[in-house]
């Protein structure tokens, strides 16, 4: 933690709190809008300063960080750490996030009919060769 840096820029700091992997990922998604300082839409080049809010949304989860420190470099995960301190209420939201994340149910296992099984084919073809009309017709509207 350097204490001369008395503003750094938005972009760089969140890659050097370790928020996202490289710096151009995070200029990507401060110019998409999901990241905001003070309450404000932000540019990557926005100063930051010890003090400043950043909201940011990852996916499904947004969090809420007070900026308590600024870093000329990248270092290690616990010294990336001290440089913010999330706020109370974005740590419940985002307990609460996965919480119902882990309780949803798997869209998947919902699905009654989807592509056949190997089973569900052999028990078409054998229908289909056994006879009925299901050759016979030559669209798959009913004719009367």
């Amino acid at each position: 933690m350097n204490t001369m840096l008395e503003t750094m820029r938005l972009d760089k700091w969140l890659w050097c709190a370790r928020f996202y992997k490289t710096r151009s990922l995070a200029t990507e998604e401060i110019s998409k809008g999901r990241v905001t300082v003070n309450g404000q839409a932000a540019k990557p080049a926005r100063d930051l300063r010890c003090g400043d809010t950043v909201l940011m949304r990852q996916g499904p989860v947004t969090r809420t960080v007070m900026v308590k420190g600024l870093s000329g470099a990248r270092g290690p995960a616990p010294v990336a750490q001290q440089l913010y301190e999330e706020t109370a209420e974005s740590i419940a939201a985002r307990e609460k996030s996965a919480e119902q994340r882990r309780l949803a149910h798997e869209p998947a296992a919902a699905l009654v009919e989807g592509r056949p099984t190997k089973r569900d084919r052999r028990e078409i073809d054998k229908v289909r060769t056994q006879g009925g009309d299901w050759g016979k017709r030559w669209s798959a509207s009913v004719d009367e």
